[in-house]
C-alpha cells in the first residue's frame, strides 16, 4: 500500500474518531454525569493508557525543566478547550455545537497574522467571511429564533482555547517534543483542576452501568489517544496540510450521530452552515499547502 493512501486512511480514521466526542459524552449526561466528571473520566484514563503506552515503546520522556511552564499553560488551555466544548453540549445540539467549533483554524491564521506578522492573503478572508456566514446560518433556525447565546459563547471559547494550544505549540520550544510526548504533559495539569471543579471527588459519579463504563473507556481511547496516534501517522506519511484538511470530518461525523443517534434534525440552514465553515477551512488549509510547496 503506498504511502499516500496509508496516509489518507490514518487521516479519515483521526477526523472520524475526534468527531465521536458526543457520541460517547451524551450517554454520559443522561446518566447523571455533570461535565466536570466525564472529562474526569475522559483525561484520567487517557494519562493511564497513554503513560502506559508510552513506557511500552520504551519513549524517552525525560523533559527539561525549561518546558514546565509551557507545558502547564497548554495544558490548561486544553482542559477549558474541551470544558467549555462540553458545557455547550447542554444548550444545544451536540453536531451544531462541533461544527461552530470548526472555526479554530481561522483564529490561528488571525492570530498569526496579527502577533507574528504572517501575511493575510485574499483566500484568508474569505475563508473568515465564509466561516463566520456559517456560523450565523447556525445561530438562526428556521423560525428566526437564535441558538443559545451561552451555548454559542461557549463553543467560540473552546474554539479560542484550543486555536491558543494550537498557536503557542507551533511558536515555542514545545514544537520539538514527539506529539505523543507532548499531549500526556499536557494532560497532567488538568487532572487536579477537573477533580476540584468536581469538589475533590465530591460531585463524582461512580459508572453504575455497562454503557457508562464503555463510554468513560471509550471516550479516553477513541477521541483522545486512537486520533492523536492516527494523526501523528497521517501527517508521517502525506503531511500535516492534507491531514488537516481531512479534519474537515470532525464535524461532520458529528452531525452525522447526532441525527442518528441522538435524533437531532438535518435541515437545509444546518446543512448551508456546515458547508460554508468546512469550505472556509478547505480554503484555509489550501492556502497553507500552497505556501509549503511555493
Amino acid at each position: 500500500m503506498r504511502d499516500s493512501v496509508k496516509g489518507i486512511f490514518f487521516g479519515l480514521l483521526a477526523a472520524i474518531s475526534y468527531g465521536m466526542n458526543p457520541l460517547f459524552a451524551l450517554p454520559l449526561y443522561h446518566e447523571g454525569f455533570c461535565p466536570d466528571a466525564v472529562l474526569w473520566y475522559r483525561y484520567i484514563l487517557a494519562v493511564v493508557f497513554l503513560g502506559t503506552w508510552l513506557m511500552w515503546r520504551h519513549t524517552e520522556m525525560k523533559v527539561g525543566w525549561q518546558f514546565a511552564p509551557l507545558l502547564t499553560v497548554n495544558g490548561l488551555l486544553m482542559g477549558c478547550s474541551s470544558l467549555f466544548l462540553f458545557l455547550s453540549y447542554q444548550y444545544m445540539d451536540a453536531g451544531v455545537a462541533s461544527t461552530i467549533l470548526f472555526v479554530y483554524p481561522v483564529m490561528v491564521t488571525g492570530m498569526m497574522a496579527l502577533f507574528f506578522h504572517e501575511r493575510v492573503t485574499l483566500g484568508t478572508v474569505l475563508s473568515i467571511i465564509l466561516a463566520f456566514t456559517g456560523v450565523l446560518a447556525l445561530y438562526w433556525d428556521e423560525n428566526g429564533a437564535t441558538l443559545d447565546s451561552v451555548g454559542v459563547l461557549m463553543v467560540i471559547l473552546s474554539a479560542l482555547s484550543y486555536a491558543l494550544y494550537i498557536v503557542l505549540v507551533r511558536v515555542t520550544r514545545l514544537r520539538k517534543l514527539s506529539a505523543e510526548v507532548l499531549t500526556f504533559y499536557c494532560l497532567l495539569p488538568i487532572l487536579p483542576v477537573f477533580l476540584m471543579r468536581t469538589g475533590w471527588g465530591a460531585a463524582l459519579t461512580w459508572p453504575t452501568s455497562a454503557t457508562a463504563w464503555w463510554c468513560v473507556v471509550l471516550l479516553a481511547l477513541v477521541p483522545t489517544i486512537l486520533s492523536l496516534s492516527w494523526t501523528a501517522l497521517a501527517i508521517r506519511y502525506v503531511g500535516a496540510t492534507p491531514t488537516a484538511i481531512l479534519g474537515a470530518l470532525e464535524p461532520a461525523t458529528a452531525v452525522f450521530f447526532g441525527i442518528t443517534v441522538f435524533g437531532e434534525k438535518l435541515t437545509i440552514r444546518l446543512i448551508f452552515g456546515l458547508l460554508f465553515i468546512i469550505i472556509a477551512v478547505l480554503i484555509q488549509v489550501a492556502k497553507t499547502q500552497k505556501t509549503a510547496t511555493s
